[in-house]
């Protein structure tokens, strides 16, 4: 069963795979590239990623994606859409979706994916993220807001993997306990919130040192990148090192 608890029957051997996530992609390109034949148009790592494109996450091309054959669909619960799914799986073919909101999570979906719907041995750059995560956070807490968008601004609240990065590195994001995932929030109660920092990671909106810090004058503002914030795949390797420098 995937991380849903759905039943997926999966061949004994995976050689054809498509996936509907860009962090999965990256997972699977490092592990078996030979058997990724498709991906969406925004799975942008590795670079020379050379595989069918079938279109977004939110809008894949189903007929494309039929079309490649594969053995199995990677998804995600918060990736992609329920009845893109659906329709896949009443297609006949093999829809395995991951649910993923905390570092742990991460490693333990990351691991089934690999045995049961890749039909593979868990790789070792998986070892080394965990390693790489093992040590808990001693230093002195921050608090943090994370906006994920502006016009309107919107933020990371509540049971998100961000959320969860961010907790391990010290920092504790003020709307977690909101009753939204990504609420909406007006910038002049962003600000009036007064955090230690302003997290501005560089998607889904592409925040950077000239787009964003000058709405929060007064406040520290730390860009990062958004794969090392919010992926869950080889990049959680050297996530925490490079994080902890961002944030500082």
């Amino acid at each position: 069963m995937d991380d849903l608890g759905v039943p997926v029957q999966i061949p004994e051997s995976v050689s054809r795979i498509v996936s509907l996530v860009p962090s999965l992609t990256e997972s699977v390109a490092a592990t078996l590239p030979g058997a990724l034949v498709g991906a969406t148009d925004w799975c942008s790592h590795p670079a020379d990623l050379d595989v069918a494109r079938v279109r977004g996450t939110k809008n894949p091309d189903l007929d494309a994606i039929r079309r490649l054959r594969p053995d199995v669909v990677l998804a995600n619960a918060e990736e992609n859409r329920a009845p893109d799914i659906e329709a896949l799986r009443e297609s006949g073919i093999a829809v395995w979706v991951t649910k993923i909101e905390t570092v742990a999570e991460a490693f333990a979906s990351l691991e089934r994916m690999f045995a049961l719907a890749c039909r593979t041995e868990p790789p070792g750059w998986l070892a080394a993220a965990r390693e790489a995560w093992r040590a808990p956070y001693e230093g002195a807490r921050r608090t943090a807001i994370v906006p994920i968008w502006r016009r309107p601004w919107m933020v990371v609240g509540r049971d998100t993997f961000t959320g969860d990065v961010l907790r391990r590195l010290g920092v504790d994001n003020l709307y977690a306990g909101h009753p939204e995932r990504y609420p909406k929030i007006p910038l002049a109660e962003l600000t009036s919130r007064r955090p230690d920092l302003v997290v501005l990671p560089d998607e889904p909106y592409a925040f950077s040192a000239t787009d964003g810090p000058e709405s929060f004058p007064g406040l520290t503002c730390a860009p990062v990148s958004g794969r090392l914030l919010t992926w869950y795949g080889p990049s959680l390797v050297h996530a925490p090192e490079t994080l902890c420098h961002a944030l500082t």
